[in-house]
């Protein structure tokens, strides 16, 4: 898959009623959904929907300049005796450049865009539909969710587009993908919602994706997916291409997991909290439905539960089927995640259960999982986790790196490049069980563990599903 935005889906109805009535206060959201009458219905132009969207659509130009080596002759003695330390005359380091778009969500000057756009980048340049530039504080990054905020380093107020309800879509829906594709300046392509709920697309951790054919291309990546009333569907993201280039099938982070992120930028907050359930869940398999007496392969199977979590409190059990959370059907393990981490945190939220055959309602209360010291070490000498930096595992910390069925060991939290842990290539996430038969559960353990020389190290981490046990020379 590569990562490219969608197109933008547009609210059901009759293109006729629609459009005209797109620019109407109250009366967009009134109007019926009806198939086109005539040929004139038929022939109605988008463009007062992007005439009204489009203002909040912008170019994202992203950037780092690396640090370059200390060159020789700027740091001999007699060079620096005469012109002193002079940065400003070293030459510059290579830049790493990211173009991509965005959307202005705030009169204030809030832009959402992707995550992966602005990914290891330090400065940032914004380029509105009407030419004006500004540079951009990068206020909140959400790998997770693979979408970022941006602040625009001027006074406002600036366009900005109004978020949709993304719930609310449906399967053959009109929608426009405003972007900057290949950076050849703002385009608007139309096409329908070909999907909902897609699903283990590998874009982000909440994979719940709207699937569209608008013509979706490399630049695109941040853009709007708008509706018929010019309100934010999605963030465009990604698409299926062998190319690089649009074949159809593109993908958009719904606008209901946008909001989360946005609200936490605009309290100030540096990291996106989501709801805590507590509980290991696995996909419905067909096997497990057979074995289950089920009709149909939807639906999240209970493997544990954590003592004092949510999920125990709400009476949650091992072997429970969980089908919906406040009513609307759960899939797959990847649609329970979504439907859960867009909830509100302080609040609560009904799943519906089958209990040995029997449906049941329980009330689960929406809390941020807890965090314990994280103790962050470093790892020096000579062990292959040199240049590893590892963090105590707790239910926060399995939550934010995704090892939510890993109970014991230390979480990567970092590695440096060229490293002897970049060789063994160790990577965010990992989680270490043991060390030469020794089992990790602490950092203070893994830092005593890789103490002194060995001839050989057996190691064992876990790395998404998978528990690898390799052994590398001292």
């Amino acid at each position: 898959m590569t990562r490219y935005k969608p197109n933008p889906p547009v609210r059901r109805g009759a293109l006729a009623a629609l459009v005209a009535l797109a620019c109407l206060p109250g009366l967009a959201q009134a109007a019926e959904k009806t198939v086109p009458q005539s040929r004139p219905e038929v022939t109605l132009s988008f463009a007062p929907v992007v005439k009204q969207a489009a203002p909040a659509v912008v170019n994202v130009y992203a950037s780092r300049t690396d640090r370059t080596p200390r060159n020789s002759l700027f740091d001999d003695p007699i060079f620096r005796h005469f012109f002193g330390d002079t940065p400003e005359l070293r030459p510059g380091g290579p830049t790493a450049q990211s173009l991509g778009s965005g959307v202005l969500v705030d009169p204030s000057g809030l832009v959402v865009t992707n995550y992966h756009v602005v990914e290891g980048m330090t400065d940032v340049k914004v380029a509105l539909a009407d030419r004006r530039e500004f540079e951009a504080d990068i206020v909140l990054r959400d790998q997770r969710t693979d979408l970022a905020v941006l602040r625009l380093k001027g006074s406002g107020p600036f366009p900005f587009m109004e978020f949709d309800d993304s719930d609310a879509l449906e399967v053959g829906d009109l929608v426009l993908a405003i972007g900057d594709p290949f950076g050849v300046g703002e385009t608007v392509t139309q096409g329908i919602v070909s999907a909902l709920a897609r699903t283990e697309e590998g874009i982000s951790n909440y994979g719940f994706f709207i699937q569209t054919d608008a013509a979706i291309n490399p630049g695109n990546s941040g853009g709007a997916l708008v509706d018929m009333n010019g309100r934010l569907a999605g963030i465009n993201s990604a698409i299926v291409s062998q190319t690089g280039s649009s074949v159809g099938i593109g993908f958009a982070i719904p606008a209901n997991m946008v909001k989360i992120v946005v609200a936490t930028a605009k309290s100030g907050g540096k990291e996106v909290k989501h709801p805590w359930l507590g509980a290991g869940l696995q996909s419905v398999t067909k096997e497990i439905a057979e074995s289950l007496g089920l009709e149909r392969v939807a639906g999240v199977l209970v493997t544990d539960v954590t003592p004092k979590s949510p999920a125990e409190e709400a009476g949650l059990q091992h072997g429970d089927l969980i089908v919906a959370v406040d009513g609307r059907p759960v899939e797959d393990s990847e649609g329970f995640s979504y439907r859960f981490a867009t909830k509100p945190i302080g609040s609560t939220a009904s799943l519906s259960v089958v209990r040995n055959g029997k449906p049941l309602t329980l009330t689960v209360k929406l809390a941020t999982a807890p965090e314990l010291p994280r103790d962050p070490i470093k790892i020096t000498g000579d062990s292959p986790f040199a240049g590893a930096t590892v963090i105590n595992l707790s239910p926060a910390v399995a939550e934010e790196y995704s090892v939510e069925q890993i109970k014991q060991g230390v979480v990567v939290s970092d590695v440096d490049e060229d490293s002897r842990a970049a060789a063994l290539n160790l990577q965010k996430g990992d989680v270490v069980l043991t060390v030469n038969d020794t089992k990790i559960t602490t950092t203070r353990d893994l830092e005593k563990a890789t103490l002194g020389q060995r001839y050989f190290w057996k190691i064992s981490i876990s790395r998404g599903n998978q528990i690898i046990t390799t052994v590398v020379g001292g």
